[in-house]
């Protein structure tokens, strides 16, 4: 399989997980430190059982596994303030502003990895890039003015960092065979999530989630243990087999399959994402992401 169709199944496979956060966070959990704690957990627990079966390859440095720990810190980093942003906004407008990602993977290629970019790559940025300011708008009625949400600039910030953990891994994938590089990566994001959300609050919630016997428990072993590892996989997969600033773009497709996905739900089930089904939102949300598509499509080219 080519890098380009590896790239495609990994955003299709993962554009549910954010949905799923979302169900999670919007009707079970009380804060988000919760979903950030029971995904620490899961992915500490994978990242361990790998690097145990798997060992410590011939090939594997300091150097090159700072790099696999590296990106996941940086990974790490950025789901943290996803699932943070998460919590109080729709899912259909935070994911594709987070899959803006290719811009910064690109030019980090540029930079680290001497990946070109073609005038026609850089039009798909600005494109890109409007995408992502436009489906983060807020139209305030109350003074007839047009706004940025304030979380637009932590997710840009979160779409920096996951750039950077891509371009990263791949530096470490030049070299480190793609179970070991996940196993670093897992225990590194899954130790970063741990430590930002060990507290009392979320350990709470957690408990009275065993004690009523949550549905939210079986959808997050659901889609931490399963969904996410297979598309944690398949990314690290893409990205050995393909330049980071093409499979980033690719990759960059999630977000329409999230949205898709989100609206579906939304309209057979009101109310289970929190999301507005208002015709103005629903084609602003759609064009939105038809750009960011179109932008990162076209930096692959």
């Amino acid at each position: 399989m080519s890098w380009l169709l590896a790239s495609i199944l990994n955003a299709s496979v993962m554009g549910p997980v954010s949905i799923i956060d979302k169900f999670v966070l919007h009707r079970y959990a009380n804060t988000p430190l919760t979903l950030l704690l029971l995904s620490g957990t899961v992915a500490t627990t994978a990242g361990f059982l790998t690097l145990s079966i798997i060992g410590i390859p011939n090939e594997a440095t300091l150097g090159n596994s700072v790099s696999a720990i590296s990106s996941g810190l940086l990974f790490g980093c950025s789901g943290t303030i996803v699932v943070r942003v998460l919590y109080r906004r729709e899912v259909s407008r935070t994911i594709p502003i987070t899959q803006s990602a290719p811009i910064f993977a690109a030019l980090l290629a540029f930079l680290l990895l001497g990946e070109n970019i073609s005038f026609i790559q850089w039009g798909g940025i600005i494109i890109a890039v409007l995408g992502s300011v436009l489906i983060s708008l807020k139209i305030d009625d109350n003074i007839h003015g047009i706004f940025l949400h304030k979380s637009f600039y932590l997710l840009m910030l979160s779409a920096f960092l996951l750039g950077a953990a891509m371009v990263v891994g791949k530096l470490a994938l030049e070299e480190l065979p793609v179970l070991y590089t996940y196993s670093l990566r897992m225990l590194t994001f899954g130790v970063f999530f741990l430590s930002v959300a060990s507290r009392a609050e979320s350990f709470i919630d957690i408990k009275s989630m065993f004690s009523q016997r949550s549905p939210a428990l079986v959808l997050v072993i659901i889609n931490e243990c399963i969904i996410v590892q297979l598309g944690q996989m398949i990314l690290l997969w893409s990205l050995s087999l393909g330049p980071a600033s093409l499979v980033s773009a690719v990759v960059g497709t999630r977000a329409l399959f999230t949205v898709f996905y989100s609206m579906v739900i939304t309209k057979f089930w009101r109310g289970a994402l929190g999301e507005e089904n208002s015709t103005g939102s629903v084609l602003t949300k759609l064009f939105s992401t038809a750009l960011i598509v179109v932008g990162v499509i076209t930096i692959s080219i």
